[in-house]
């Protein structure tokens, strides 16, 4: 199986990486437009505690409106979803890589997909590196 993104882990607490996060990717022109909490879900659908975990849909509206447009099935694959997870003293962030993503789902022998997902896939490295320091 192809690697599906990359893991950072970060010494921030929880709340501290969850605004880095967003800074960084803000950066590179990317919103975040949804957040899921993970554990609040768990605790309140099963009655189960787990570590602190969101997931945060990520959009640049540039490359999604035109990744879209080409293929409006693109959409089931939209946004690039980033986690933020609790790990001891510090967090794991994993990155989605958009080009990975779109080749798994057969959407990479499109052209202009390929191409937006490239793109998308540089700026989300860009994100990483930034989280690195």
């Amino acid at each position: 199986m192809a690697e599906l993104g990359t893991d950072i882990a970060l010494a921030d607490g929880f709340d501290a990486a969850i605004a880095r996060v967003t800074e960084a990717l803000a950066a590179e022109g990317f919103g975040v437009i949804s957040r899921i909490d993970m554990d609040k879900a768990f605790a309140e659908k099963l009655g189960v505690a787990f570590r602190r975990y969101s997931i945060l849909g990520a959009c640049n509206p540039k490359l999604a409106h035109k990744a879209v447009s080409a293929r409006p099935d693109v959409g089931l694959l939209l946004p690039c979803n980033v986690t933020v997870e609790a790990a001891g003293d510090g967090t794991i962030v994993r990155i989605v890589d958009a080009a990975a993503m779109m080749a798994s789902a057969g959407l990479d022998s499109s052209p202009e997909i390929a191409e937006l997902a490239a793109d998308a896939t540089d700026r989300l490295g860009r994100v990483a590196q930034a989280l690195r320091g």
